[in-house]
């Protein structure tokens, strides 16, 4: 196929474009990654740009030592693990009745999740709940109040309303039971839709942190997030540290290598839900 001077010039212009915006974002790790494994002297003179100079792993050795990054770093594990499943096992309970015509006021629940989008009952409301029943200084207060999201809920029950009405139809000529029919025929024929939730929802609960700054006070409960936000902004603790254990490294490289430590976890999983992630999204936004 011959394509036209036009098409051309605009596959170039589209290239360049997201290169320079892929790069707006690489850059950023590049450099903090070189500031990470470089030495004090370099990293106090502002030489360090996107290469490490006077080469050490002594930043990443304090924090992986680190006794309470590794106690959040167990936290958010479990937070985000443990969130995860629970999420996705609400959204697929109530996707799945929701995707059917026939249920009596379908619309009418499905209007109440949708307003929770865009109407909440407020941050101290929010707090007086979860004080009431017990969740403070628990890591159940990062999991169960946001545990269902309604966007997430909209994918899924479009995903379901995409599958064909004649597999459910012939399952159930064989006697299958609803929790057969989503157990054998919708989760299986799902896992794009589902592997790009579950996604979003790891992401969601890896990367939280202002929850954590509401209902969390122990620092044994603290998650990862909350303990890089205590290191970023907290330069007279950092300053301390480095002087009490490492004297030849700065805050300023632990920092970088605590970002890097946050951040690289979440990114090992991507490649594994990549390949589902465009057609789980694309798919469960054909019907409505």
């Amino acid at each position: 196929m011959i394509r036209s001077r036009g098409e051309n010039a605009f596959s170039v212009v589209n290239v360049i474009i997201l290169s320079l915006i892929s790069l707006s974002m690489i850059l950023p790790f590049i450099h903090i990654a070189a500031k990470s494994l470089s030495s004090e002297a370099y990293v106090l003179a502002k030489e360090i740009l996107l290469w490490p100079k006077g080469f050490t792993w002594m930043s990443y050795q304090y924090v992986l030592t680190n006794k309470q990054f590794f106690d959040s770093f167990t936290n958010s594990v479990f937070i985000t693990v443990v969130g995860t499943l629970i999420s996705m096992a609400l959204t697929v309970l109530a996707a799945y009745p929701l995707s059917k015509r026939n249920l009596p006021y379908g619309r009418v629940l499905m209007l109440l999740f949708v307003i929770t989008m865009f109407f909440s009952g407020g941050l101290i409301p929010t707090y007086l709940v979860v004080k009431e029943v017990g969740l403070l200084n628990t890591l159940w207060s990062l999991i169960l109040p946001g545990a269902l999201a309604p966007f997430n809920l909209i994918l899924v029950r479009n995903f379901f309303l995409s599958l064909p009405d004649t597999l459910e139809e012939s399952a159930r000529m064989d006697g299958a039971s609803n929790w057969r029919i989503l157990w054998s025929l919708y989760i299986p024929l799902s896992k794009p839709a589902l592997a790009t939730i579950s996604m979003f929802y790891a992401v969601g609960y890896w990367n939280s942190f202002f929850q954590a700054m509401m209902y969390i006070t122990e620092r044994r409960w603290m998650p990862l997030q909350m303990f890089l936000l205590q290191l970023v902004t907290d330069e007279k603790t950092a300053d301390t540290a480095v002087l009490d254990v490492f004297r030849d490294i700065t805050p300023e490289t632990i920092r970088a290598a605590a970002i890097l430590c946050v951040v690289i976890p979440i990114l090992c999983v991507y490649p594994f839900i990549q390949k589902y992630f465009v057609k789980g999204v694309m798919l469960g936004a054909v019907k409505g």
